[in-house]
């Protein structure tokens, strides 16, 4: 019978005909063979003979397919970042590619591919067990098959690898015994740490899990897609363990050279352990809307019409309370500005969705509406979405100079201590639940980012503390927040989550950690905030195409189609003219400082230079209209699979761009055309839509 669980040690052997995948520890079970250059894989009990040990690897991520090969994406380091109930935690810290072909072939755009991968497995924080499920919550355990293998178990969302792991789960169907080769990984934060509350020693841990549905980068991944699926969708779940001790790293360090059984037993101080477990979500606004980049700094914001979103955010807001219960749709935006239509149009699909609703408004002494609650009647009967309940609250101005404590106004209207929490005695089998969490609060502000942090800090605080009184931890009335060292471990591992959820989608840390660390607005801090805003800014603009194609390549959105002729992926295809405005602009700065500064000779000049500053000035200022005007030209977008609203955008500004009174006539002859053989949507303003390489359904 196959264990169930992924092997903790695999060697690898290479020669020119296949490689070959066996557990030095686990010598009865069959080895993996995959052929080259076919890239057609096996299990056999008796693999060919020959070729040469590569490497012991801590695990495969799986196989993708390229334009021209074939490639095995191999875990050759991993980094033990502590235990949980026991169970060994690693993080992926470095990988490797194995290709089919012996003598590989190159073209700029399979080094393109490799090149976004490479970037994103390098970048991208990915965790793994081999005997935890780290993709499903404690809850969602409890109700698990524990008979079925690991990466059965897994939750299909947080599964990160599911799709290049789509070969191995293909040869299930005809061998089980390939479980052991399948190794599920969840892309996030994750910490661990020993600690005490109240001398009470306790593990505390914390996870937030992104979903690989919709995943990508700041602006390019708003709102909802037609099944439904939220950009930037992240589950996050704090829990404290007591009565065990095996939680952190004992002093030792672990990489995939040493990690074999011996080295990663572990067990258990008590089998009456207690965890405690709390739930939280985040996720872009469910309706339709996006923000398109033209090079200002705050982007165009776009809103589809509400009916039309209407099915995609019930299968959504239906989906979130089937696996959540009832949920608390938290909104932070702000009332008035741009971010007022995209509240308008949330609370008018929830108005729609929520069956027989009623609505209540309280105002400020600042704000006409502090709050705005929306929930179904008590005598609603909508299927799931009567569990569905709307809390605006005008956190802009209520917690304005940093006064984060009246957050707690929020709190008062959320029903935490009905939602209850996750309480289990024990451990495995014999483990006794006690408590049920039975609600979740889903927030978010316009990126799901630093307001939102805030508030689910604040919510996990207030959970933690009603969690510990009712184990008698602490006295009743008390919060965790009175003993110090555990409280600058909670607030470092918030807002190290912050950190990490910020940078894989806006590309920086969040803004305002420092005040989550300490408690306190600091210079440096302010600083660090200004920082970030402008990297923000520099990388939306200019770096979070590739990205965005990284997302799309690892997760199966974009399938790279097997083509006689290279595709030039990185080509700019923008007419030169347009390609110079840039350095147009920049020549134009250097030479009127230049004009301004540098000392002037007595000998007469050919040509005054008051003419010569006018005549740079002249070209300045147009470089620096038309770059206004045609940002959308200088954006770096997608270029796998770029959004619509990018493709209109650049075309209708190409249109335009083409009836300019100056650059017009050099630049005309843009619009549809083919690209050596593929059928390509594209402008020579350097966005295509490819229709190969669609979106896979899975």
């Amino acid at each position: 019978m196959a264990s169930l669980n992924p092997f903790r040690d695999i060697n690898v052997t290479a020669s020119e005909t296949h490689y070959t995948f066996r557990s030095p520890s686990t010598p009865d079970a069959p080895a993996l063979v995959v052929a080259r250059p076919s890239g057609d894989i096996k299990l056999t009990d008796s693999p060919k003979p020959g070729g040469k040990r590569v490497t012991s690897i801590a695990g495969i991520l799986g196989i993708i397919k390229l334009r021209l090969d074939k490639y095995i994406i191999i875990i050759t380091k991993a980094q033990l970042v502590g235990r949980i109930r026991g169970h060994m935690v690693y993080k992926v810290l470095a990988t490797e590619f194995l290709p089919m072909r012996e003598r590989q072939l190159h073209d700029a755009d399979e080094d393109l591919y490799l090149t976004l991968l490479r970037t994103h497995l390098r970048t991208g924080p990915m965790y793994f067990s081999y005997t935890f499920d780290l993709t499903n919550s404690f809850q969602r355990q409890s109700a698990a098959d524990l008979a079925a293998p690991l990466w059965q178990r897994a939750d299909d969302r947080f599964f990160w690898n599911r799709y290049i792991a789509s070969d191995l789960i293909d040869l299930r169907s005809s061998n089980p015994a390939v479980d052991p080769y399948i190794l599920p990984t969840f892309f996030g934060f994750l910490t661990i740490a020993t600690t005490a509350i109240n001398s009470t020693p306790c593990t505390f841990i914390l996870i937030t899990r992104r979903s690989r549905h919709r995943a990508g980068t700041r602006y390019f991944t708003r709102g909802l897609d037609v099944a439904g699926n939220a950009g930037n969708f992240n589950e996050t779940e704090q829990i404290i363990v007591l009565g065990d001790s095996a939680g952190g790293l004992g002093g030792h360090g672990f990489s995939a050279q040493n990690l074999s059984p011996a080295n990663t037993k572990s067990s258990l101080d008590s089998e009456q352990a207690q965890v405690f477990s709390h739930v939280q979500t985040r996720g872009s606004i469910p309706v339709y809307w996006s923000e398109l980049n033209t090079l200002k700094f705050t982007p165009t914001l776009q809103i589809k019409g509400i009916d039309h979103a209407l099915p995609a955010a019930r299968k959504h807001l239906s989906e979130h309370i089937r696996l959540y219960g009832e949920t608390h749709l938290v909104n932070l935006i702000n009332q008035s500005g741009r971010e007022a239509h995209i509240k308008a149009a949330y609370e008018s699909a929830v108005k729609l969705l929520t069956p027989a609703p009623s609505e209540h408004q309280e105002s400020s002494f600042v704000t006409p509406e502090r709050f705005r609650e929306i929930a179904p009647t008590g005598t609603a009967a909508g299927g799931l979405l009567d569990r569905l309940y709307y809390v605006y609250f005008d956190f802009h101005h209520e917690c304005r100079n940093m006064q984060w404590h009246r957050a707690q106004l929020l709190l008062d209207k959320l029903p935490l201590g009905e939602h209850r929490y996750f309480h289990s005695v024990g451990s495995g089998h014999m483990a006794s639940v006690k408590s049920w969490q039975t609600g979740v609060v889903r927030t978010n502000c316009m990126d799901c980012l630093d307001r939102t942090n805030v508030v689910q800090s604040i919510i996990a605080r207030t959970v933690l503390a009603q969690q510990m009184i009712d184990a008698g931890v602490i006295p009743p009335g008390t919060n965790t927040a009175a003993y110090t060292n555990f409280e600058a471990l909670f607030r470092n591992a918030w807002a190290d989550n912050a950190d990490v959820v910020s940078r894989a989608y806006s590309g920086t840390g969040a803004l305002k950690t420092d005040y989550t660390r300490t408690g306190v607005r600091t210079k440096a801090g302010a600083i660090a905030d200004a920082s970030n805003s402008a990297t923000r800014y520099i990388r939306n603009n200019f770096a979070d195409g590739p990205r965005q194609d990284a997302f799309d390549l690892f997760l199966g959105v974009h399938l790279p189609s097997p083509s006689t002729g290279p595709l030039r992926l990185s080509t700019d295809r923008r007419p030169v003219l347009v390609q110079a405005v840039p350095y147009l602009f920049a020549a134009a700065a250097f030479f009127l400082l230049a004009a301004l500064l540098l000392p002037r000779g007595a000998a007469p000049q050919p040509l005054p230079i008051g003419v010569f500053a006018l005549c740079w000035l002249g070209v300045g200022v147009w470089a620096a209209g038309f770059l206004v005007r045609f940002g959308v030209l200088y954006v770096k977008w997608p270029v796998l699979n770029p959004p619509q609203f990018c493709v209109e955008a650049v075309l209708k500004a190409g249109k335009e761009v083409e009836r300019d009174v100056v650059v017009g006539r050099w630049v005309a002859g843009g619009g549809e055309g083919a690209l050596k053989g593929h059928r390509v949507r594209k402008s020579v303003f350097g966005i295509e839509k490819l229709e190969e390489g669609k979106k896979r359904i899975e």
